[in-house]
């Protein structure tokens, strides 16, 4: 019984101790949130000097393919090993990944380099909730994922920033300047991870468990598959040979899967029991959609800022500036809320309406709208995703017993993830499938007609450099607009300083394409919005997952006092029983024998 008595006599951390550990966290999530950002704006940078324009998507490919399969991996192995260990096994594989990437001499290596960031970058983004879910109770743990979701943000609108620095650096203390896109990673790596080993200590639990190693090697073989052809499926060709494969392989493989797992039990990478609770399903189910027209819908925000708006990739970034306000303004209020009341109930239902809103209003955007009118939708959909991504993650880890939380929360962001990867595919496959319509619908219009006859017919205009490559452009494809469209697969810079005249009929003819993207994320969150009501909630505990692992040991070891204190003196009494039992036998043998 003594054994048990530091296991159970601090299962709370003091606010000291979870300060510090959260600190730790957010750097170490931060590092992933960055560097998505940062090296975005500064590729074509890396591209020009490394020879590798054409294999520029597979950085890209490489890092998004491993982070995303990993993150069901670390969830379980965080179960059975410990959430400490693979915190610091992830940020050490961030570090080497980031230091090999900073010294990358081909495109090649670089992308192998990035493969080996986005192996740890997996766990970055899964264990530091997992981690608040062993901490903190669901109630209290609302109030910190607020900062979470401020890490986003931020990063967000300083990663672009950060980038263009870099990559517009010719050397930073003597190494090139876009090199320093990876190695600013190792001292906000080094300092999260003295964090995490000076102040992250959490008991550990320990299963005797089967490792899912046929698991693990089939949602490698299902979700790569899909994860590329998501990936490069408009360059190969969406019903390519390729293409189709990659279809065959993933569902083939997505089906052994779920046999799989339900042949291992709960020693499954993804327990199949998990999808008992209605609130998980619903819940995964609403993350799946929310990814799907958060990332697919919002990756064209900033480029309609950048081509309509003329804003560089560092002004996009702060322009973006609403949607993080009403994102951080959102979390940090229903997080209050949830840890007074108890309850989240309010939050799927309003945020879906929210985000659903907000893209039904940027339906109505065109290419002379003003900024303001931008800013209420992305305040909406901020409003929106800041009461759904913490609400969501916390309603799967509280319908979940402690020994499952980190399988629960990284399969909620696994399915996130594949909500977001499918929505950008399938909505980038929409805008540039539609840009050649939209194109040719607005060079078409009479209007354009006669202005762009009138700027061709004007010396100043055609003598003017900036207006150089649009009008060799117009004159190389007006009779083909597709090669017109092909000009936003490429370098637009050609719009930057062109004549009015001559660069409105491509802003009409990308704003109305970028409309029907935002039509499908509205239709895709109006269906959240719609599934929300069937969400059963549960109210909230009060008890974190170790304070709960705590008061099971305990009350397992005092029944097992119990237990042995009534074996062993029982011996005694047992006998004493017998005997008296044998002396009421006699007894009534002498009375009968008497009659």
């Amino acid at each position: 019984m003594n054994a048990a008595a530091p296991a159970s006599a601090n299962p709370v951390m003091t606010k000291r101790q979870i300060t510090l550990v959260v600190v730790g966290l957010m750097a170490g999530m931060f590092l992933s949130a960055l560097d998505q950002t940062v090296v975005s704006t500064s590729m074509r940078t890396i591209a020009d000097d490394l020879d590798g324009m054409a294999l520029q998507a597979w950085v890209t490919t490489a890092y998004m393919i491993l982070s995303t399969i990993s993150t069901p991996l670390y969830g379980k192995l965080s179960d059975i090993f410990g959430r400490r260990l693979l915190f610091i096994i992830a940020i050490v594989l961030f570090l080497i990944g980031s230091l090999l990437a900073g010294t990358a001499q081909t495109m090649y290596e670089l992308a192998a380099y990035r493969a080996i960031q986005g192996l740890g970058a997996g766990g970055l983004m899964a264990l530091p909730l997992a981690i608040m879910g062993d901490m903190l109770s669901p109630r209290e743990r609302a109030k910190y994922q607020g900062f979470f979701l401020a890490v986003f943000g931020i990063s967000s609108v300083i990663g672009p920033l950060i980038g263009g620095l870099f990559a517009g650096s010719p050397q930073i203390l003597w190494i090139e300047g876009w090199r320093w896109v990876f190695l600013i990673n190792l001292p906000i790596g080094l300092a999260a991870l003295a964090f995490v080993l000076r102040f992250l200590h959490l008991p550990r639990q320990h299963h005797a468990v089967r490792i899912d190693w046929w698991g693990a090697a089939l949602v490698i073989g299902a979700t790569t598959p899909l994860l590329l052809v998501a990936e490069q499926g408009r360059e190969w060709g969406w019903l390519s040979p390729v293409s189709l494969a990659c279809y065959g392989i993933g569902i083939a493989g997505a089906i052994a899967f779920v046999f799989v797992e339900r042949w291992m039990g709960d020693d499954a990478l993804i327990p199949m029991k998990l999808f008992k609770s209605q609130t998980f399903s619903m819940a995964t189910i609403l993350g799946v959609f929310v990814g799907f027209g958060m990332f697919g819908g919002l990756m064209t925000i900033p480029l309609f800022l950048q081509l309509v708006l003329g804003a560089t990739p560092t002004e996009s970034g702060f322009m973006m500036l609403p949607m993080i306000l009403g994102l951080m303004i959102a979390s940090i209020v229903s997080g209050q809320i949830m840890a007074r009341t108890g309850s989240y109930a309010a939050f799927p239902r309003t945020g879906t309406f929210l985000l659903a809103g907000g893209f039904l209003w940027l339906t109505f955007i065109t290419y002379d709208k003003p900024y303001w009118f931008i800013m209420v939708g992305m305040f909406a959909i901020g409003l929106g995703l800041g009461q759904l991504m913490q609400t969501l993650t916390v309603a799967s880890q509280n319908s979940v017993s402690s020994r499952d939380m980190g399988v629960a929360t990284s399969s909620s962001t696994f399915f996130r993830s594949m909500g977001g990867t499918a929505g950008t595919a399938i909505l980038f496959s929409v805008l540039f499938s539609r840009i050649p319509e939209t194109l040719k619908a607005a060079f078409s219009s009479p209007t354009a007609v006669n202005n762009i006859t009138a700027a061709l017919q004007d010396p100043a205009v055609v003598a003017d450099p900036k207006n150089t490559a649009i009008i060799e452009l117009l004159q190389n494809g007006q009779d083909n607009p597709s090669a017109i469209a092909d000009s936003f697969n490429g370098n637009t810079a050609f719009l930057t300083g062109a004549d009015p005249r001559l660069a409105d009929p491509f802003l009409i003819g990308f704003s109305n394409a970028t409309v029907s993207v935002y039509w499908i994320a509205f239709i895709v969150t109006a269906a959240a919005f719609v599934l929300s009501w069937f969400m059963r909630t549960q109210p909230l505990r009060d008890k974190s997952a170790m304070q709960e692992a705590a008061d099971a040991a305990l009350m397992a070891e005092q029944a097992a006092d119990t237990m042995g204190s009534m074996v062993e003196p029982g011996v005694g009494e047992t006998e004493a029983e017998l005997k008296a039992a044998e002396a009421r036998e006699a007894k009534r043998r002498k009375a009968r024998a008497k009659k």
